[in-house]
């Protein structure tokens, strides 16, 4: 292992977070983390990186630190436990890359709260699945400090090359804000299509193999979640409804604030309501395409008479 790379922590260690920790430990970096459930902890020792007891055990060990978390209550409660962590006054200044999807009001608290225990907010999301990481497709969206954002590049180029610095903090959820909410239309169009496919009789597998691959209409949603969609499988999710109602709630939040008309992105909304109402919250976003399914009449996937909700 190479010594000279900094020690990385990362507090939340769900699905992206997990992508992350191991990404970094394959190469070569030191990688410590926390989350607040057990198996996530298991799977980052099982993968050869150290589980601390504590958000604010891994802000006292590491050199940088990145955040991916759920919620608003998650980001306060981690930002207290880290500006709470004893480090040497020898050791360079911590960062903090924060990846989440949140609200900026409440970024732009953590930032000044950090910024008082003299420690670096970045305001970094991630556009991409853990899936698409493997594949070099992410994009982060770098905003923060420009000195701050230097120093820690290496870490973003264990994920990804595309890591556009787009200027001061906060300007990196803007930019995240953007590309959900093309997500969210992309998602539903696909689904939309596929449907309307297999009630003119088409053959969706056919469909999607002429059109995920089309220069002018094919995009990277239509190929991932659209094979989802072809075979009626949304597990293991890539992005789960029951987390995407709160990427959309806050979108929209954000829409209303800045008196921006989205009616497509809107029309959206109800449809992944649906989907947590017919049990699916817990799946892929691609599941929208069994609520416009139902809607046309089309039976659930053979052997399914209804969703079941995923324990553990």
């Amino acid at each position: 292992m190479n010594q000279t790379k900094p020690a990385i922590g990362v507090i939340g260690l769900g699905i992206m977070g997990s992508a992350m920790a191991g990404a970094l430990l394959a190469g070569g970096f030191q990688v410590a983390g926390y989350d607040v459930a057990a198996p996530p902890r298991r799977r980052l020792i099982k993968a050869g990186g150290r589980a601390l007891a504590s958000s604010t055990a891994v802000a006292a060990n590491a050199e940088v630190l990145i955040t991916s978390l759920a919620t608003v209550a998650a980001l306060d409660d981690v930002v207290e436990k880290i500006a709470s962590a004893k480090r040497a006054a020898n050791r360079p200044r911590l960062i903090v890359i924060e990846t989440s999807t949140l609200p900026l009001a409440d970024k732009e608290r953590a930032r000044k709260r950090l910024q008082r225990a003299g420690v670096t907010l970045l305001d970094c999301p991630i556009s991409g699945t853990a899936v698409r990481m493997k594949e070099g497709a992410w994009t982060i969206f770098v905003s923060g400090g420009a000195a701050a954002c230097r120093r820690v590049k290496p870490v973003f180029e264990v994920f990804t090359r595309n890591v556009p610095y787009v200027g001061a903090f906060g300007n990196g959820t803007r930019m995240k804000f953007i590309a959900n909410h093309m997500v969210a239309i992309h998602n539903v169009a696909v689904a939309e299509s596929l449907t309307f496919a297999r009630r003119m009789g088409l053959d969706p597998q056919r469909v999607w193999e002429l059109f995920a691959a089309s220069p002018v209409i094919g995009t990277g949603v239509y190929r991932l979640r659209g094979k989802f969609m072809v075979e009626r499988r949304y597990l293991p999710a890539t992005m789960k409804v029951e987390v995407w109602q709160k990427d959309m709630q806050v979108i929209g939040d954000m829409a209303k604030a800045v008196h921006c008309p989205t009616p497509l992105f809107s029309a959206c909304v109800p449809l992944f309501s649906a989907a947590m109402a017919q049990g699916l919250g817990r799946h892929d976003t691609a599941s929208v395409c069994e609520v416009l399914g139902a809607m046309a009449g089309i039976g659930s996937p053979r052997g399914k008479r209804r969703w079941r909700v995923p324990t553990g």
